[in-house]
């Protein structure tokens, strides 16, 4: 094997992503694992994030500030959101951090450094289908108690979805990762910027109630379709026309290609600035 610099802006070498599959599986199991490391309940806290987060939500959106929910069950109405925003924003805050958080590992030996956040977004992928579960057993319970929610063949767009929601993370992660190798500040306000993301996005709020500009920036938001169709799908309502997605799937391939770029561009001297 002979490993050369990159010359080119274009040369990004994505079939070593394939060639090291294995590490890739190791970060995951590293990430899935160590999270809850040393935890008295462990994974629980995957079951029990989503659940106490949407109560919150349900007693303060819900029954203080009563905002509509388009005639859907509070808690199933925020339960939906969390369960599409967590994920986004797992990816998005974890792969943010590549650089920094591996630096000890990345300047020892090579591999492809890509493999770090695309292990970051797949291990995600099974905190997701555990949060996806909760839901679904709150929403069949829903259903057997006779409250009108009506499923319907818009879940098969779930791996679209899906698919969407890791490339917005993955990508828009490793600019930021990218850029934190020389502006520390950025890491600072990450956690800051994703909490403001989520009021854009129609997770404690329908679209259906905005009025004017205010709908049209908020549509303008990649992720807004993506919550939308989840609920239509799984709860029967949505307030904005499934066609966005296809917005939302071109938003996602630019800033994911954008990301890979700069991200591979800046994996030649991180180590000089991290």
């Amino acid at each position: 094997m002979i490993i050369r610099p990159r010359r080119a802006w274009w040369d990004l070498r994505l079939g070593e992503l394939w060639q090291y599959r294995d590490l890739v599986m190791l970060f995951v199991w590293r990430d899935f694992v160590a999270y809850y490391k040393q935890t008295i309940l462990g994974p629980l806290w995957y079951l029990i994030q989503p659940i106490l987060t949407t109560v919150v939500f349900t007693v303060i959106f819900g029954n203080i500030a009563q905002l509509s929910t388009d005639g859907l069950p509070p808690f199933l109405f925020y339960l939906a959101g969390n369960t599409v925003w967590n994920y986004f924003a797992a990816c998005l805050t974890s792969t943010s951090t590549t650089f920094t958080s591996n630096a000890a590992i990345l300047g020892k030996v090579y591999f492809p450094r890509l493999t770090i956040p695309v292990s970051i977004v797949l291990s995600n992928i099974i905190s997701f289908g555990i949060r996806l579960g909760v839901f679904l057993g709150f929403l069949i319970y829903f259903i057997v108690i006779g409250v009108e929610i009506r499923p319907n063949w818009w879940i098969a767009s779930l791996p679209l979805l899906l698919l969407i929601m890791a490339g917005l993370g993955l990508g828009t992660g490793i600019i930021v990762s990218s850029l934190t190798t020389k502006y520390r500040d950025l890491q600072q306000l990450i956690g800051f910027g994703v909490q403001l993301l989520m009021y854009a996005t129609p997770v404690i709020y329908p679209i259906s109630s905005l009025q004017g500009n205010w709908q049209w920036l908020v549509i303008a938001n990649p992720m807004t379709a993506v919550v939308e169709v989840f609920r239509l799908a799984f709860l029967g309502v949505s307030g904005l026309s499934p066609l966005y997605l296809f917005y939302s799937l071109g938003f996602m391939a630019i800033i994911l290609l954008i990301g890979v770029l700069i991200f591979n561009r800046v994996e030649a001297t991180f180590m000089d600035t991290v």
